[in-house]
């Protein structure tokens, strides 16, 4: 990790001068000086309205008692999902669901413990978990067409022998984020030339039984989805191998092309992307991403620490979050996503990255088959 870091200004150097050049990003440029590469004001003031007052009303509620932990299946997780439902509304997203923002499925026929799969032989009433989904339409008329992903789980681990274990950086944190976000992009609808797909799923908890949900049952097809960003663990700074102030973390970073496209988004937002030597490989297959990449779309996910003190324990509560780190997290995340939504050129797999392969393979067959 340390050599990582002390190599940290040499990679954005590099990254400057490379995607300086690249036609496609959404900066303003100099004509008569070289220099590094702006975020263009329309962008600018987007992420200029990024409040540490809004995400922490979010986390507040989301993390606070009165949601019991956010189980899944819960009263709780219901309230969360009402909440998010109604940001999404408020932001003027367009739902997208079965059931208005809502993704609904019956817990009992996809709950990993249920092997049989049979609710009717279980003698099992149905039980509603749902996906909070809100759409962003581009302004493309071809590009619209096509879909970035902005993710994060809003479930925790509920009540515990008689303590409720809150979750507010797992991951009240990324759910505030993906709300955050849906709503300082709404503000200038014409931005992005690709639409932006916000999801809340439940379940991660239990096996990412709610993004695996959408995967197998996608709102948007996965032809036409080009990226996915996910959220998660991006309010806690207090990392247990060290404070993590203005940067993240990215699982299988050099993946796909949608690492680079964060590094480079943290190059101009002030925030140090970087790769953990261990955790950023081993996290890939643990998070919500991984539904995504198993149908071969490049999706990552993108925390600030990796672990934590009270991690899955009660005393993730919403007093220990760093709002102010939140900003330029979210400020970064944003800019990656309008590179993405505005860039004819999907992001692709590493071919040369062997641990990319299957999830290259898993795509260009898909391709094939169009």
């Amino acid at each position: 990790m340390n050599i990582n870091r002390k190599c940290k200004s040499a990679v954005k150097l590099v990254l400057l001068i490379v995607l300086y050049f690249h036609p496609a990003l959404l900066y303003a440029q100099s004509e008569k000086n070289i220099a590094a590469p702006t975020i263009i004001p329309a962008l600018q003031d987007v992420i200029n309205k990024i409040s540490p007052t809004s995400l922490k009303s979010s986390i507040a509620y989301l993390a606070s008692d009165v949601l019991e932990g956010r189980d899944t299946p819960s009263r709780g997780l219901d309230l969360a999902a009402n909440y998010i439902a109604g940001q999404f509304k408020a932001a003027g997203l367009v739902a997208v669901g079965d059931d208005g923002y809502f993704q609904t499925a019956d817990w009992n026929l996809i709950n990993p413990k249920n092997k049989t799969g049979d609710r009717q032989a279980l003698k099992l009433p149905p039980v509603k978990v749902r996906n909070v989904i809100g759409l962003l339409p581009g302004s493309d008329p071809v590009l619209k067409n096509t879909y970035v992903i902005v993710s994060a789980h809003y479930d925790h681990l509920g009540v515990q022998n008689g303590q409720i274990y809150n979750g507010a950086n797992d991951d009240a944190s990324g759910t505030a984020s993906v709300i955050e976000l849906a709503r300082v992009f709404s503000s200038n609808k014409n931005l992005h030339k690709r639409s932006i797909v916000f999801i809340t799923f439940f379940g991660e908890e239990k096996g990412l039984v709610g993004s695996r949900y959408y995967g197998a049952s996608p709102i948007f097809p996965i032809e036409n989805t080009v990226a996915g960003i996910n959220l998660e663990q991006v309010g806690r700074t207090d990392d247990s191998e060290g404070a993590q102030i203005k940067a993240a973390g990215v699982t299988g970073l050099d993946f796909s092309e949608v690492g680079t496209v964060i590094q480079t988004a943290g190059v101009l937002t002030g925030v140090n992307i970087w790769k953990h030597p261990v955790n950023s490989d081993r996290y890939f297959a643990f998070s919500d991403n991984q539904a995504l990449a198993n149908q071969g779309v490049p999706a990552h996910t993108v925390s600030v620490a990796y672990e934590f003190p009270d991690y899955h324990q009660p005393g993730d509560d919403s007093d220990k979050i760093d709002y102010e780190n939140m900003v330029y997290i979210n400020r970064t995340i944003a800019v990656a996503v309008s590179m993405i939504a505005n860039d004819p050129q999907a992001p692709r797999w590493n071919a040369k990255n062997p641990k990319a392969k299957k999830y290259l393979d898993i795509w260009s067959a898909r391709k094939s088959t169009q």
